[in-house]
């Protein structure tokens, strides 16, 4: 484990033990409205098992668990998608407005060193969009694509870190 910053932020590897919290982070109403780009169906605990047991043996994936004074706030990662890398990130909602997402953020882009990198987040999701704003993302474009979490196509902000 990472040491934890002045604010009790830290990053450390996932473990099994760490899912249990992702899978109930990802349950949470306001949370999946705010992400709007979720999978079909959040509640579905076999295919969450399926999706974790992937990306935790994909080793291009960079994966951390985001702890906040010891406790799980979440995680965070790089992948690929569309063959250009991207960055994710999810804050359990009790963690939210702390300045932990944009800690643990700031954190792991000094380890993801490929640029240009770049995110994408819900046009309406402004606490995100300022979280990537904050570690350097600029807003390049905007997209529809269907939201899962609210049923219909919504915009997106894509964002680039140089």
């Amino acid at each position: 484990m990472q040491n934890p910053s002045a604010s009790g932020v830290a990053l450390r590897d996932v473990t099994e033990d760490d899912l249990p919290t992702f899978f109930e982070q990802q349950l949470d109403p306001l949370a999946i409205h705010m992400a709007a780009f979720t999978t079909k169906d959040p509640s579905d605990k076999d295919a969450f098992s399926k999706r974790w047991t992937r990306i935790l043996t994909d080793d291009t994936i960079a994966i951390k668990t985001i702890l906040l004074d010891g406790s799980v706030a979440s995680h965070v990662a790089q992948f690929e998608r569309f063959g250009e890398p991207e960055v994710t990130y999810w804050i359990g909602r009790e963690y939210w407005g702390k300045g932990v997402a944009t800690e643990a953020l700031s954190e792991f882009l000094r380890d993801v060193k490929m640029r240009p990198l770049f995110a994408r987040a819900a046009k309406d999701n402004v606490a995100s969009i300022r979280v990537l704003e904050k570690c350097g993302f600029t807003i390049t474009a905007y997209e529809t694509a269907f939201a899962n979490a609210r049923d219909e196509r919504s915009f997106a902000a894509l964002l680039r870190l140089c």
